[in-house]
């Protein structure tokens, strides 16, 4: 890893990972899961009952009871991993090939932390439509469907006639698994800033996906002064777009306009989840004392942590594992799909999302530069599936 030192601050504060060696490790195998044998086919009697005539005798139970084949599958373990390649990091419509390196990234920590069988599934579609149909012709191989790196107002779409057509779990991590570590890193930062969430003025930079979601979850939270911010400034209600025009009647936007410069003056927190380097040390100089900057775009931040933290920043985060701080979804879908999975689930609802979010947010005692656990905690995991199951439970949508 390459390590930039600027200005005597911590190298960690600037590392940016070397492009030569991620390149070898996707290379080496090449990518990065495998399907491995879950029973021995060590004889002539394993062969017989791995495959025919022993393989028979489920198909015919499954035949007869469709839910067999929880008992008699892998599907109760195995999430779809969805996406059509046109919202890819911070990398833009890169296309379903493009995309699969990604795919694989998560379905390899899902095994890892949440001993979730991840498996991509990089659709060549156009619409909402398309994506739909061929998800929908998934359910019988998946306990649940994870949608990922689809284009805004897209995913909304998606996930919307998705929900209400499967009878398993679907969840779009970018939305939800987002404002799931959103919520409870911020909360753990305000804390540490001793400021209140209600009171907070809080900047979200991008109205895609992510940036929607983040928001609504913190105003369900009890956050009141939220600023939400495109490419053209702040949001306004007469916007085309529904979803934007939607969020800025529920939000400061309905009273206020401007540039995200002009957004950020004041501003108690800042959250980033849009675009590299659009934040500059005079915009952080320029919010209120003590700030807490959330620069989440992937794979480079909106500005980088020690930048922020010579203006002025009290806490940074990035979406990186390359510096503290690390807020990224990747803290909570290992543990999200393991409990849904654990329950049948036929539904990941708000109050599993809330339970994820609190488990997250009081696993550790927050310091500033550890205001979330570290992903690599296999606990955390389990944790937050304990709380999801429970929260299943609660809501009725547990079918265990």
């Amino acid at each position: 890893m390459v390590l930039k030192t600027v200005l005597g601050l911590s190298p960690r504060l600037y590392s940016m990972v070397d492009k030569d060696e991620a390149l070898e490790l996707h290379s080496k195998n090449p990518g990065k899961i495998t399907v491995e044998p879950s029973v021995p086919v060590e004889d002539t009697d394993d062969l017989e009952l791995v495959n025919t005539p022993g393989v028979a005798e489920p198909c015919k139970e499954i035949s007869e009871d469709r839910e067999k084949s929880y008992d008699y599958t892998t599907k109760g373990n195995m999430v779809a991993v969805v996406s059509d390649g046109s919202a890819v990091l911070g990398l833009g419509d890169i296309g379903p090939e493009a995309s699969m390196p990604v795919m694989e990234g998560k379905a390899n920590l899902m095994k890892k932390f949440g001993d979730v069988d991840g498996f991509p599934i990089c659709l060549d579609s156009e619409t909402a439509g398309d994506i739909v149909e061929q998800v929908e012709a998934l359910e019988p191989t998946f306990g649940a469907i994870n949608l990922e790196d689809i284009k805004a107002p897209r995913c909304f779409r998606v996930e919307r006639t998705l929900k209400k057509s499967l009878d398993i779990p679907v969840f779009h991590d970018d939305q939800h698994g987002t404002a799931i570590v959103v919520g409870a890193a911020l909360q753990n930062a305000l804390e540490l800033a001793e400021k209140d969430l209600e009171d907070a003025r809080i900047v979200i930079s991008g109205a895609g996906a992510s940036g929607i979601a983040v928001a609504k979850f913190l105003i369900d939270a009890g956050a009141e002064n939220i600023v939400p911010v495109d490419s053209s400034g702040i949001l306004r209600v007469e916007d085309d777009n529904k979803f934007k025009a939607d969020l800025a009647e529920e939000t400061l936007a309905a009273e206020e306009s401007g540039s995200l410069e002009d957004a950020m003056e004041d501003a108690d927190v800042f959250i980033g989840l849009s675009a590299p380097g659009i934040v500059s040390k005079e915009m952080v100089e320029s919010m209120a004392d003590d700030p807490v900057v959330f620069a989440l775009a992937n794979p480079e931040p909106e500005i980088l942590p020690g930048e922020a933290k010579e203006a002025g920043a009290f806490i940074t985060a990035t979406g990186r594992s390359d510096f503290d701080n690390q807020v990224n979804n990747s803290l909570a879908f290992p543990g999200v799909f393991r409990g849904a999975l654990d329950v049948r689930a036929s539904d990941i609802n708000e109050k599993m999302k809330v339970a994820a979010s609190e488990a997250i947010k009081e696993f550790i005692e927050p310091e500033k530069d550890k205001i979330v656990p570290e992903t690599l905690d296999k606990d955390l995991a389990m944790e937050i599936a304990d709380r999801v199951k429970e929260a299943a439970r609660i809501s009725g949508v547990n079918r265990k």
